[in-house]
């Protein structure tokens, strides 16, 4: 699974697997999960990410989607994308 590694507030590292990825009215998305969560058998919470970086940038810059518009749109794209698919 590729990743995704964020500099946590506290300076630590986060890292996301990447389910998916779309792009949604000239937005990029991904759709991610931490993967030391998905191991438990409770599975895992998704996140979507939104990319704010600028032309030219050498290394995309992701932020949490925290706008419960944007991500119900996005959500719905990812489902879609995703109802065919059959997770282990």
């Amino acid at each position: 699974m590729e990743t995704v590694v964020f500099d946590g507030e506290d300076g630590s590292e986060l890292e996301f697997g990447i389910l998916e990825q779309t792009r949604v009215g000239g937005v990029d998305y991904l759709l991610v999960i931490d993967p030391d969560e998905a191991e438990n058998e409770n599975g895992s919470a998704a996140y979507i990410l939104k990319d704010i970086s600028e032309d030219g940038d050498k290394d995309g810059c992701y932020v949490f989607v925290e706008d419960d518009t944007e991500y119900d749109a996005v959500y719905k794209v990812f489902a879609a994308m995703l109802e065919d698919i059959e997770f282990e």
